[in-house]
C-alpha cells in the first residue's frame, strides 16, 4: 500500500526539506542544506517502509506525530511538547475565567505530573495531597507521558463535580486513591502576614498572580505601621507563576535601572534585558528571603535579582531551577508547539535552568528533609560569580542561598510512623480532618496556641484505629511530637484558617528562627550579609568539634 500523502499533516521539517531540496541542490546550496535534504530523503524512505511492511499495521497520519514526538523527546527538555488542538482548547478555555479544581500547583517530573504544592485552603489540601506526590492516574487514565497542560485540563471542571486521582508517594508500597470534590478557586498570593516578634516581619508569597505585588507592598506596609523594621519573605512553597509580576515584585525592593533578569535565545526578541523602573519602596529595611526546592520559576528570578544586588539574604535550601522560557508556535489544523525558546539569567550571568535530568533534594511530605548540601559542597561543585558588592553566589541551576539552613528533621520513630500511615493516607487525612471539625465544635473557648493534651492524643489514636488507618500504641506513641504538631496544626486552620495555621508551624522552624535571629542583630543589608557570615563561620568551627 502507498502512501496517501493527502492525509498527511505537514508538520515534520522533513517535508519542508523535500519540498525546497530540489531548489537547494539547483542552486548549489552548502553542504548542510544537502545534508538536510539527504536525511529528509533517508526519513521518507524509512517511513514508506514502516508503513507498508511493518508486521502490524500503522496509520500513517500517526507515523509522523511518533516522528514528532521522538524529535522533540530527543532534545532532552521536558517543557517542550506538542499540542494537538483539542489539547490546546482545553488549556484555552480553562486559562481563561472562572474554573474550578482542586488548587493544586503541578510540574511533569521524572515523566509524571507531580504536585509541587497544594494551595492553601482548597480541596486538594484538605484532601491530603502533599508535595511531592505523583499523580499517576486521573479517573482511570494513566498519567504517563502527559504535559502540565493536559493534567491541568483533566484536573479541571466544573464546581461540584468529583475527580479520581491515584497518586504514588516516596515511601509508600502502593499507589493511593483520592475523590476530590472539584471547587472554584480563589488564591491570595498573600495568605499570611504578621510580626514575628516586636520589628520582624513575616510575610509568606505563595503565588505569583495578577495582585501579587499590590497584596506583598500592602502586606509589608501594615507590618511597618505595627512596627516592622525587618522583613521576612518566605517563598519556599511559591513554585512561580506569572512573570510580569515577578518582575513587579522585584521592581519593590531594588534601585531604578538595576537589571532584574537577563534572557538569551536564537530568535528576534528573545534575547533582552529586563531592568526595574520604580526605586526601591523599602530602601535600607534589612529583608530575609526564604526559599526550598519548590522555590521555582519566577520565585527564582526575584531570589536572584534582590541576591546578586545585595538586597536581601537567601536562606534556606537550593531552589528548583526552572529558568527556562517557552513560546507557544501555531501549527497547521489548530496544533500548536510549545517550545522553550529562551533562558533566564541572574544580574551576575548566572543561570537559573538547572541541567535536565538532576533534582535537587527535595523535603518530604512530612516536614523532615533529605541530608541538604553543605555550603562547602556548593562551592566545590558550582561556578561561581559576584554580586555588586563583590559577594560569592553559586550558578549551576537554581538559587543556592547564601545560608543553607533546613529545617527540623524527623526521628526514626516519627519517620515509622509516617510509613504506617501513609500505608492509608487517605484515611488518615479524613480522619485528621474530622478531628479538627468536631474538636472546635466539643470546644468553643479554645485560644490560638493551645497545646495538645495527652487526652487528644488518645483520642485521635482511637479515632485512627476506628476510621481505617490503624496504627499499634507503640508505633504511636514514638511519633508522638509528629502526631502533635498536625493535630495542632489541622485544628488551627480548621478554626481560623491557613495563616493562623503557618504562624503555629513557624513557631517550630528551624529556618524561619534562624532569620529572626540573623535579623535582629542588623540594621542595614550590608549588615545584616556580615552577620551571616559570621553565623556560617561559627557553624562551620561547631561541625569540626
Amino acid at each position: 500500500m502507498k502512501i496517501n500523502r493527502t492525509v498527511l499533516a505537514p508538520l515534520f521539517v522533513a517535508l519542508v526539506a523535500l519540498a525546497t531540496g530540489g531548489w537547494f541542490l539547483q542552486r548549489g546550496a552548502g553542504q548542510e542544506q544537502r545534508n538536510v535534504y539527504e536525511n529528509a530523503q533517508l526519513f521518507e524512505q524509512v517511513l514508506q517502509f514502516v508503513s507498508e511492511g511493518f508486521v502490524d499495521k500503522q496509520d500513517p497520519t500517526e507515523l509522523y506525530r511518533m516522528a514528532i514526538d521522538g524529535m522533540l523527546q530527543e532534545l532532552g527538555d521536558p517543557h517542550t511538547g506538542f499540542m494537538p488542538a483539542e489539547e490546546y482548547e482545553n488549556l484555552r478555555i480553562t486559562t481563561q475565567g472562572e474554573y474550578a479544581g482542586l488548587g493544586v500547583q503541578i510540574s511533569k517530573r521524572a515523566g509524571w505530573v507531580t504536585v509541587i504544592t497544594p494551595l492553601p485552603g482548597t480541596p486538594g489540601e484538605r484532601a491530603g495531597l502533599r508535595a511531592g506526590d505523583a499523580i499517576i492516574e486521573v479517573n482511570g487514565e494513566s498519567t504517563k507521558g502527559w504535559s502540565d497542560d493536559l493534567a491541568v485540563s483533566k484536573l479541571r471542571g466544573p464546581k461540584g463535580t468529583s475527580v479520581d486521582i491515584k497518586v504514588a508517594r516516596l515511601g509508600v508500597p502502593e499507589p493511593i486513591p483520592f475523590t476530590i470534590t472539584r471547587a472554584e478557586i480563589h488564591v491570595r498570593s498573600v495568605p499570611t502576614a504578621y510580626m514575628l516578634n516586636d520589628d520582624v516581619g513575616y510575610v509568606e508569597l505563595v503565588v505569583f498572580s495578577e495582585s501579587s505585588t499590590q497584596e506583598l507592598r500592602e502586606a509589608v506596609k501594615k507590618l511597618q505601621a505595627e512596627g516592622a523594621k525587618r522583613i521576612v519573605l518566605d517563598m519556599r512553597r511559591n513554585s512561580g507563576g506569572l512573570l510580569d509580576q515577578g518582575l513587579s515584585v522585584s521592581d519593590l525592593f531594588l534601585e531604578s535601572g538595576q537589571t532584574v533578569v537577563e534572557t538569551r535565545g536564537r530568535l528576534m526578541g528573545q534575547s533582552q534585558t529586563l531592568v526595574s523602573s520604580h526605586g526601591d519602596e523599602f530602601e535600607g529595611m534589612p529583608i530575609v528571603v526564604l526559599v526550598g526546592p519548590y522555590s521555582a520559576s519566577a520565585t527564582e528570578i526575584v531570589a536572584g535579582a534582590l541576591q546578586d544586588h545585595d538586597r536581601a539574604l537567601v536562606v534556606g535550601r537550593t531552589t528548583y531551577g526552572k529558568g527556562s522560557v517557552q513560546t507557544l508556535f501555531k501549527l497547521t489544523n489548530n496544533n500548536w508547539l510549545k517550545m522553550t525558546t529562551a533562558r533566564w539569567y541572574t544580574p551576575s550571568g548566572r543561570s537559573i535552568q538547572k541541567p535536565y535530568g538532576i533534582d535537587h533534594p527535595v523535603e518530604d511530605a512530612e516536614g523532615g528533609e533529605e541530608a541538604a548540601p553543605s555550603a562547602a559542597e556548593g562551592e566545590n561543585k558550582k561556578p561561581e560569580y559576584k554580586t555588586d558588592s563583590g559577594r560569592t553566589v553559586f550558578g549551576g541551576g537554581g538559587i543556592v542561598p547564601d545560608l543553607l539552613v533546613t529545617s527540623d528533621t524527623t526521628t526514626l520513630g516519627e519517620r515509622k510512623l509516617i510509613e504506617v500511615l501513609n500505608d492509608n493516607a487517605a484515611k488518615y487525612w479524613e480522619t485528621l480532618f474530622a478531628y479538627g471539625v468536631r474538636y472546635n465544635k466539643e470546644v468553643p473557648n479554645l485560644e490560638p496556641g493551645f497545646p495538645v493534651t495527652p487526652e487528644m492524643l488518645d483520642e485521635f489514636y482511637a479515632a485512627l484505629n476506628a476510621g481505617g488507618a490503624p496504627v499499634d500504641k507503640a508505633t504511636f506513641d514514638e511519633g508522638v511530637r509528629y502526631i502533635s504538631r498536625e493535630l495542632g496544626r489541622e485544628i488551627t486552620q480548621s478554626r481560623w484558617g491557613v495563616s493562623e495555621a503557618r504562624i503555629r508551624t513557624n513557631s517550630d522552624d528551624d529556618v524561619v528562627r534562624t532569620a529572626i535571629d540573623l535579623l535582629q542583630r542588623a540594621d542595614s543589608p550590608s549588615q545584616l550579609f556580615a552577620v551571616a557570615k559570621e553565623y556560617e563561620n561559627r557553624s562551620r568551627r561547631a561541625g569540626l568539634n
